[in-house]
């Protein structure tokens, strides 16, 4: 393995962890949003505030992710089954990270229809995406 394989690799991982973070976590103050009462303005705003800007700290971190990912893939010329079903998965978290971002806007817009537990369950897609990338890429079953 060469050096700037291992270098890519492990700044791959911590923007791919950082965004993880965010993924985890907004949900989470998804969770919070669905609880908060109608007459409460201030604290809603707060939460959407803090959104807002985890959202747009989370696609600045994706995109070195993604890039970094390319590079390990392509430039250094990863293959196998387990990658195939790594960029399945990974474009499911393309799509978790965009639905993230219309459910901020839902609720932005005063038209949130999911309610709390929704949203749990919503934040553990993240994990599951997360475990299963992570045991692809360590074991490679295939």
């Amino acid at each position: 393995m060469s050096s700037a394989y291992l270098w890519v690799k492990a700044f791959h991982i911590v923007f791919v962890a950082s965004w993880f973070a965010g993924l985890f976590y907004l949900p989470r103050i998804f969770v919070n949003l669905a609880q908060v009462p109608a007459d409460s303005h201030a604290e809603r705003e707060r939460l959407l505030v803090m959104a807002r800007r985890l959202y747009r700290f989370m696609a600045v971190l994706a995109v070195p992710a993604l890039v970094l990912g390319l590079w390990l893939w392509l430039g250094f010329g990863l293959k196998g089954g387990w990658l195939h079903a790594k960029l399945a998965l990974v474009l499911l978290v393309l799509g978790y990270h965009h639905a993230c971002g219309l459910l901020l806007g839902k609720f932005e817009s005063f038209s949130n229809k999911h309610s709390e537990r929704w949203f749990r369950v919503f934040n553990e897609s993240a994990v599951i995406l997360f475990i299963a990338i992570v045991l692809l890429v360590v074991v490679k079953p295939f």
